[in-house]
């Protein structure tokens, strides 16, 4: 047999254990709330070739490839044991085992690692909680996907609203159009129909209620039947307490917006700060794409080699806030045409940072350019440490801590040689760690972290309103603290 058949055969014997893969991960999924990862990306309704990329791509981080034959096993533990809602990473069960000592079989091991979500400790399923949109423009369709896709069982997040200003004729059949079909972020995977008579988008089962209205006052959300919701402002209008209270009607419990807050209204960064929200809290922001992407390295950095100061520039795509040809605009440089030029521009992102990294001393300054893309932006953060480090070093630890860290859902890492913006389309991560382009001088860091400022971002929006929401369940194995 040539090296060709005997690489073919291994391929299709993979593509075989892959789809054997598929009907446990949905069941587990929908019976027991049990969300399979694969080092932090979720193998949930995935294809067969999607799952074995996954796989493929542990080559990136830990430097070599992670085949399906070595997590199956783990998977099928996972299927003989009392399991309560959780997500469960058979990437980190698989590379924990093998560095196990103990001498313990698959079934065992598993057993032992995920311990905290079976039997007496695991946690009972809960309640869906309600949530609903205030505005549904690009973050806001990006969030419903998300919404949709994670309903899962029933027992997490559901989607019951969408408030939008009143627009013209066949207006829902237009937004559902929209939800449905992306330039950039592809297909919706599902079903989307629309009930024009009742006001309703229905998205792979999940009925949504489109409200039309130009003001939070004018809307009673129990009316519709929600109650104890979050709500989500995607609009950015509001961005103050006082602004934000107005959503706080009949059926909102709480409000999250998806800017950075101003004034008194905290900034979460999820894995940053995200344990400091109080339970009595009701308005709460997700601060910005750019704040997501800089603070979890920047807090990693910290830990490790302390943090005496810092400058960010973020090379970000344009955005609806830009004009498409040159025309008035409030703010300098941004009437000019989006997609014909690079335009300086300012980021709050900076001073942002301590909001969500309080304890952090160093002053951090930053500033930002548009460029003609669509999405996905880098951001170039160059720091001096407290000590001295190695670039071979640093790459390490930070690959490190995009395995195995309480960050690692947060941090990528990619060292492929030829990676560029689009590549990152759809990643789920706050920022990926570009290895190639990192550099390390005595103690001065320069670190290039990609992000998908509207994916990427999404995800964290949804990681907060989970942990408010009380549905953000326990990952195992735990990552290191």
């Amino acid at each position: 047999m040539t090296v060709n058949d005997d690489s073919f055969t291994n391929w299709k014997n993979r593509e075989e254990t892959a789809e054997a893969m598929i009907p446990i991960i949905g069941k587990l999924h929908r019976e027991r709330d049990v969300t399979v990862l694969l080092h932090s990306r979720s193998l949930v309704n995935k294809s067969v070739v999607s799952i074995l990329k996954t796989h493929r791509f542990a080559r990136q981080i830990a430097g070599e490839e992670l085949s399906v034959t070595e997590t199956m096993p783990f998977l099928r533990a996972l299927t003989t044991l009392d399991l309560g809602p959780s997500q469960i990473d058979i990437g980190m069960l698989a590379a924990t085992h093998k560095a196990d000592d103990q001498g313990l079989s698959v079934e065992e091991f598993t057993a032992q690692a995920v311990a905290g979500a079976t039997g007496s400790n695991k946690i009972e399923r809960r309640e869906g909680r309600d949530v609903v949109l205030y505005g549904f423009g690009r973050i806001g369709r990006l969030v419903a996907r998300l919404l949709i896709e994670k309903a899962g069982s029933g027992n997490g997040l559901r989607l019951r609203a969408i408030v939008v200003r009143g627009g013209g004729e066949q207006d829902i059949v237009k937004r559902a159009s929209l939800l449905r079909r992306d330039s950039i972020h592809g297909q919706f995977q599902g079903t989307i129909t629309v009930d024009e008579a009742n006001s309703t988008i229905v998205a792979n089962g999940n009925a949504i209620r489109v409200i039309y209205a130009n003001d939070p006052s004018e809307v009673d959300y129990t009316a519709y039947g929600i109650k104890n919701a979050i709500l989500i402002d995607n609009t950015g209008k509001w961005r103050d307490r006082a602004g934000l209270s107005l959503h706080l009607r009949p059926g909102i419990d709480k409000v999250v917006l998806t800017a950075p807050g101003k004034g008194d209204v905290p900034n979460i960064v999820h894995g940053v700060n995200h344990d400091t929200v109080k339970p009595d809290e009701r308005i709460l922001s997700c601060a910005s794409c750019t704040t997501n992407a800089i603070v979890p390295p920047l807090k990693a950095m910290d830990d490790e080699y302390g943090v005496l100061r810092g400058h960010v520039e973020t090379v970000h795509s344009f955005t609806n806030d830009q004009n498409l040809l040159d025309n008035y605009h409030k703010s300098e440089r941004r009437g000019r045409s989006a997609p014909l030029n690079m335009v300086i521009t300012e980021t709050g992102a900076a001073s942002a940072v301590a909001k969500a990294l309080p304890d952090l001393k160093a002053r951090i300054t930053g500033s930002s350019i548009r460029v003609p893309v669509p999405d996905v932006s880098i951001a170039i953060l160059n720091l001096q440490l407290a000590r001295e480090a190695s670039r071979e070093e640093v790459l390490d630890y930070l690959r490190d801590v995009s395995l195995t860290s309480p960050l690692r859902r947060q941090i990528d890492f990619i060292s492929a040689p030829d990676a560029v913006s689009s590549d990152f389309i759809g990643s789920r991560h706050a920022s990926i760690v570009d290895a190639g382009a990192l550099k390390v001088e005595g103690d001065n860091a320069i670190l290039y972290l990609w992000y998908d400022n509207e994916f990427g971002y999404s995800c964290q929006v949804i990681r907060v309103v989970q942990h408010v929401s009380g549905v953000e369940y326990p990952t195992f194995p735990a990552p290191a603290a």
